[in-house]
């Protein structure tokens, strides 16, 4: 295992040109470009508190800094696995003709998405400064978060990867999943106000910790609790080897596959 990171960090240069060139590809023949980084979010964001406050009003004040501060690191999560679960399919020819490691590919695809969510958080800190929530020095705890939350997705996303290769209906299912992931975490809703039995399944899914962190730093202006931290990079580490190892498992057959 630390033989193949050595590896794959050997790499680095293709991993930072693959990033590099899916950012610019695109929104490469759009007119607004890179601005649709910043749209995509604000009129997701638009909804949602709409919907939530018109429709179904939420008790939760400031409710869309509440939920731009969950819905942008979910929109991370979400286009990491989504996009992700094809980033070995999608490019068979480079997979067939050269050697590199393979992880590679999905190295990039997610750490582009990355890049894009680091991006919409220069939303967040603008709607922050000019809300009655305001910027507190928590947000120096950001990048705890911003990592724990990496890890999780990169290693869901090589898991899903691979195994699109032997099944390529897995890359459906996943969107499929996702779009009801989203509503087991507590983006659009505090997770106190679920019932304590509903809580503690709530708290089996990763990416509600995440969100909760995201909450707490943003928006109530506290630090996570230590052993929720803790428990973010056990479970991040976790699913990185358990990514790796179902990845290298099946990547013998890859050229075949594809």
């Amino acid at each position: 295992m630390v033989q193949r990171m050595k590896e794959i960090y050997e790499y680095r240069d293709m991993i930072y040109s693959l990033v590099r060139r899916e950012l610019r590809g695109r929104y490469q023949k759009s007119v607004l470009g890179m601005l649709w980084t910043f749209i995509n979010p604000f009129f997701q964001i638009l909804i949602y508190t709409l919907v939530f406050t018109l429709i179904f009003p939420s008790s939760i004040e400031n409710y869309y800094i509440y939920l731009m501060t969950g819905i942008i690191p979910w929109t991370f999560f979400s286009e990491a696995l989504g996009q992700g679960a094809g980033s070995i399919v999608g490019n068979a020819d480079m997979t067939k003709k050269i050697y590199f490691p393979r992880e590679v590919l999905t190295i990039s695809s997610v750490t582009a998405k990355f890049v894009n969510m680091l991006l919409g958080f220069i939303v967040i800190f603008i709607f922050l400064i000019f809300s009655p929530v305001g910027i507190s020095a928590h947000i120096l705890f950001l990048p705890v978060i911003f990592i724990a939350e990496y890890m999780i997705a990169l290693g869901f996303t090589l898991m899903f990867a691979s195994i699109t290769v032997y099944l390529r209906d897995m890359e459906y299912i996943v969107n499929v999943l996702l779009m009801a992931w989203i509503w087991g975490t507590p983006i659009m809703y505090d997770i106190s106000l679920v019932p304590a039995p509903l809580q503690k399944i709530l708290l089996l899914n990763p990416m509600t910790s995440v969100i909760v962190s995201y909450h707490d730093l943003l928006y109530y202006h506290a630090l996570p609790g230590v052993l929720t931290v803790i428990m973010l990079y056990v479970v991040g580490l976790v699913l990185l080897l358990l990514g790796e190892t179902v990845f290298v498992r099946l990547e013998g057959n890859f050229a075949e596959e594809l």
